[in-house]
C-alpha cells in the first residue's frame, strides 16, 4: 500500500514529518502514533469529520433504521457484542461484527483477507442485503441531496457528493480510531506498575510458554493473515476465504483478528460462537477440532487453573477506550 503518514490529535490531523512539534501538547500515547494511508487519501480534519457524520447516520440504511455504528458501537470497542450482527427488518448477518479499532494498520479487509484498502471494505456492508441494504445508484443521489453532505463534498474534494466522497471520507474516519494506549503498552513503554504480578505472569504464558505470539505477536496482535484455526471439523456453509476464489487449500481460513480490546469484543470467532475468553483458551488448549487443514502451529498445551487466571487477566490488560475521548 503506498502510504502517507497520519498524525493527529492536538496537531489536528496535519500531516507531518516529525512529531517534535506536538509532544509536549498532549499526554495521550495514542495521538502520537502514524497511521498509514493511501496517497490518493491522505486524512484531514475535514474529511474524518465527515466520514464520522456519515459512520452515524442510519440515512445510509435503505430503510434508515441502521447506520456503521450500529454494527460498531463505541462504546462495544466498535463491535456491537452480538453472536450475529442484527441489520435491516431484523435480519441476522452471516458473521459476527469484528473492532475497526486500528483498521488503519490492516494490510487486507474482512475475515476472508481479500479487500486490500479500507475504502472498498465501506462498499460491502451498505449494498449487503441483511446489513443495511441499499443501491449505490439510489444511495448517492439521496446523500447529495442533503445540503450538509454537497457541500461537505465540494468544500473537501471539489466535487458533488458520489461514492469516492462516501468511501473516502468513512474510510478517513477509522484510520482516526486508534487504541494502542493499554495497560499492557505502558508497561512496555516502561511504567513497570501498569500490570500487576498476575497479568505479568499471563504475558510471559502468552509470549514464551505458548505459541500465542506466532499469530498475535505484539504491538497489533496480530499478523493481518487468514488462517484454520480449527474451530471445526466440518465448517458446514460459511468455509471462510475459500469463497472468494474457491481454492480447496483456503476452507476454513478467517483472518486472524487482533486481540487488543478483547475484553469487550465478544463474543468471539468469525461466527461469534465463543463467549468469553475462557472457552477461547480452552480451544487453543485443546489443540482445536483437528481439521485437515488447521494451521501447523495450533497444539494442545496444558494450563494450571492459576495460569489460566494469569493468560485472561493478561488478555484483559491490552483494553484501551481513550479513543472514546476523542469521539465526544
Amino acid at each position: 500500500m503506498a502510504r502517507t503518514w497520519l498524525f493527529f490529535g492536538f496537531c489536528s490531523f496535519f500531516i507531518l514529518t516529525s512529531i517534535s512539534k506536538c509532544e509536549k501538547a498532549t499526554s495521550d500515547p495514542n495521538q502520537l502514533i502514524f497511521v498509514p494511508a493511501p496517497e490518493d487519501n491522505p486524512t484531514t480534519v475535514e474529511k474524518a469529520e465527515l466520514g464520522r457524520k456519515l459512520f452515524f447516520d442510519k440515512r445510509l440504511s435503505i430503510d434508515g433504521t441502521v447506520a456503521c455504528a450500529t454494527c460498531h458501537d463505541p462504546h462495544k470497542a466498535f463491535t456491537d457484542q452480538l453472536k450475529t450482527s442484527i441489520g435491516i427488518k431484523g435480519q441476522t448477518t452471516e458473521r459476527n461484527a469484528p473492532s475497526i479499532l486500528n483498521a488503519g494498520f490492516l494490510k487486507t479487509v474482512m475475515f476472508d483477507a481479500h479487500l486490500k484498502t479500507l475504502e472498498l471494505q465501506v462498499i460491502v456492508p451498505l449494498q449487503e442485503p441483511t446489513e443495511m441494504g441499499h443501491n449505490m445508484k439510489k444511495l448517492i443521489p439521496q446523500l447529495r441531496a442533503i445540503a450538509e453532505y454537497q457541500e461537505a463534498a465540494q468544500r473537501i474534494f471539489k466535487r458533488d457528493f458520489d461514492a469516492y466522497v462516501l468511501t473516502r471520507s468513512i474510510s478517513a474516519f477509522q484510520r482516526t480510531l486508534v487504541s494502542m494506549n493499554s495497560r499492557f503498552d505502558q508497561f512496555q513503554a516502561g511504567n513497570k506498575k501498569a500490570l500487576s504480578k498476575d497479568e505479568q505472569a499471563g504475558w510471559k504464558l502468552f509470549s514464551e510458554k505458548l505459541y500465542c505470539t506466532q499469530c498475535h505477536p505484539a504491538p497489533y496482535f496480530t499478523t493481518f493473515e487468514a488462517a484454520n484455526n480449527g474451530l471445526y471439523l466440518d465448517y458446514g456453509k460459511d468455509k471462510g476465504r475459500f469463497r472468494i476464489n474457491l481454492d480447496s487449500s483456503d476452507i476454513g481460513k478467517f483472518k486472524i483478528p487482533s486481540l487488543r480490546n478483547s475484553e469487550l469484543t465478544f463474543p468471539y470467532m468469525h461466527d461469534g460462537s465463543m463467549e468469553n475468553l475462557e472457552k477461547v483458551i480452552a480451544h487453543y488448549s485443546q489443540g482445536g477440532k483437528k481439521h485437515p487443514l488447521q494451521d501447523k502451529r495450533i497444539v494442545p498445551f496444558e494450563l494450571t487453573a492459576k495460569e489460566q487466571k494469569q493468560l485472561t487477566l493478561f488478555l484483559k490488560a491490552l483494553t484501551d477506550t481513550s479513543y472514546l475521548k476523542r469521539l465526544n
